[in-house]
């Protein structure tokens, strides 16, 4: 009997389309990636919307992914400058702790894009600041990826020895 593979259909409903109240809710180093204008430093911004998703019951969520740079074309600091609603000055470029966003409200444009297998896509427009006279957002049952218990792709935690003797 033959054992079929094949790429499993996505049960998450991508963020609606248009402006949305929103809190970042997370800041994950993601390491040097290869990209196509070479090897480059990335994190990843996740952020909850207000609107709760009605299949699960949770909020919906966005993420983008970013260079780790504050240089003047970089996408993070475009995004982070519109955010702040101001430019930054001379000694925050020396270094900017992005940990500091964790649980800063904003506003996000979400649009959608269709993939080439027909998927919906929700992708980040922009980063504004929050509306004026809004009652703050705050993160709601979301556990940063850093405190998550780590797995492998097997389904195991980390650490717990297999007698697998093909490591793939």
């Amino acid at each position: 009997m033959p054992i079929i593979a094949k790429h499993p259909e996505s049960s998450l409903a991508p963020c609606p389309e248009g402006l949305h109240q929103a809190v970042c809710v997370d800041v994950v180093d993601l390491g040097i990636q290869q990209t196509p204008w070479g090897d480059k430093h990335q994190v990843r911004l996740m952020w909850q919307v207000e609107e709760d998703n009605p299949d699960t019951g949770k909020r919906f969520q966005i993420r983008q992914k970013y260079s780790l740079s504050l240089h003047e074309k970089a996408n993070l600091r475009k995004h982070l400058e519109a955010w702040r609603g101001r430019k930054f000055t001379d000694t925050e470029l020396q270094g900017f702790d992005l940990e500091k966003l964790i649980g800063a409200n904003c506003q996000v444009q979400v649009a959608h894009d269709i993939g080439d297998d027909a998927t919906i896509y929700a992708n980040l427009q922009a980063v504004v600041p929050p509306q004026k006279n809004v009652a703050k957002l705050v993160p709601r049952e979301y556990v940063r990826e850093k405190d998550r218990a780590k797995v492998q792709g097997n389904g195991s935690k980390v650490g717990k020895k297999t007698d697998d003797d093909v490591p793939f």
